[in-house]
């Protein structure tokens, strides 16, 4: 007597206005069909949370398409291989996919990417020794520049983007400041040996960044904009380079910012400083340094010279509440939740 296996999904059903809610995630459950020739069954056990999603769950224009409603959340996974009917992959494998927010995932191999777990353990597919940390490495090294005695200032500091930036821009013989969010991440900050700490949540944070970069910012890694950017426009010195991957602070935004409009004075900066502004998403480079990547990050860490921090959640239903506090910046480094 045979027993179905039922696949747990988390889809989209509704477009969030502003903050995703409950109701925009739909949970259902389906069986589970055999893979076809080329495909490869997963059982997702880690779930990757990452900031772009939430841009993804929107209908504007943007570097991706957008996700359609009812779709399954999409999301890097550490995965096994259940069942096998491609060359090259066996039940058991460990793997680095795309299966989303879902107990199990039918896939193509052609994007699959066999890990081992051990070299380092598999979560870190999804973080320092995945995407985040290939972002960071890209745009640091190759928009941002860093040079021996340059001050590079990054915020969300001890999320898995702008931990790895710090901790590069030190190995380079740079000066790290980090910015993040609540005296419990300052510390971690100093842990992981950036020379200046600021927590954005306190008053003053112009007067406080100003104070704690004196020959002013070379290299300023924006992953999240907002009031952050506000404090640091003013200490960027004449050719700054600012590697942009992501705006946080805006993506749960309804309407423009309140009071007047400011592109004027940015502008005007850009010009009197050649300023370096570069938007980037990460595959663009992936094809020139990712290679270069496994082979420096991997040794980083092996060495402990860079460290990172993972977040679980255990619980594939808890994945939506941890995504919004996410947003929030409630995660104290690489938010994962743990499915299987």
């Amino acid at each position: 007597m045979s027993t179905t296996r039922l696949n747990h999904r988390i889809r989209l059903a509704a477009r969030p206005h502003g903050e995703p809610t409950a109701a925009d995630f739909e949970h259902d459950a389906v069986e589970i069909a055999s893979p076809e020739e080329g495909q490869v069954l997963l059982r997702t056990r880690y779930l990757s949370l990452d900031p772009y999603v939430r841009g993804r769950m929107s209908a504007a224009k943007s570097y991706a398409a957008p996700m359609e409603i009812g779709d399954v959340i999409v999301g890097a996974t550490v995965s096994e291989v259940v069942e096998s009917a491609a060359e090259g992959f066996s039940p058991g494998d460990t793997v680095l996919s795309y299966g989303g927010w879902q107990e199990y995932s039918l896939e193509t191999t052609g994007h699959l990417r066999t890990l081992d777990p051990e070299a380092a353990p598999v979560t870190t597919a999804l973080g320092v020794l995945g995407m985040p940390g290939f972002t960071a490495y890209a745009g640091l090294l190759a928009i941002g520049e860093p040079r021996a005695g340059d001050t590079v200032a990054v915020a969300a500091a001890t999320g898995p983007v702008g931990s790895a930036v710090g901790q590069i821009a030190k190995i380079h013989g740079a000066r790290a400041v980090g910015i993040a969010g609540g005296e419990h991440k300052v510390a971690l900050l100093r842990e992981l040996g950036f020379d200046e700490a600021l927590d954005h949540r306190t008053p003053d944070l112009p007067g406080r960044l100003a104070a704690a970069t004196p020959d002013g910012i070379d290299v300023y890694f924006e992953n999240v904009g907002g009031a952050v950017w506000d404090a640091v426009l003013p200490q960027l010195n004449t050719y700054a380079r600012v590697p942009v991957c992501g705006l946080a602070a805006n993506y749960n935004s309804t309407s423009l910012p309140e009071g007047p409009d400011r592109s004027g004075q940015l502008m005007g900066a850009v010009l009197a400083k050649s300023l370096t502004l570069r938007g980037f998403i990460q595959i663009e480079f992936v094809e020139a340094l990712y290679e270069d990547f496994l082979r420096d990050m991997g040794g980083w860490v092996a060495s402990g010279q860079v460290q990172y921090t993972e977040d679980i959640t255990e619980g594939l239903d808890r994945a939506p509440d941890a995504f919004v506090g996410m947003l929030h910046g409630r995660n104290l480094g690489k938010s994962i939740i743990q499915v299987s």
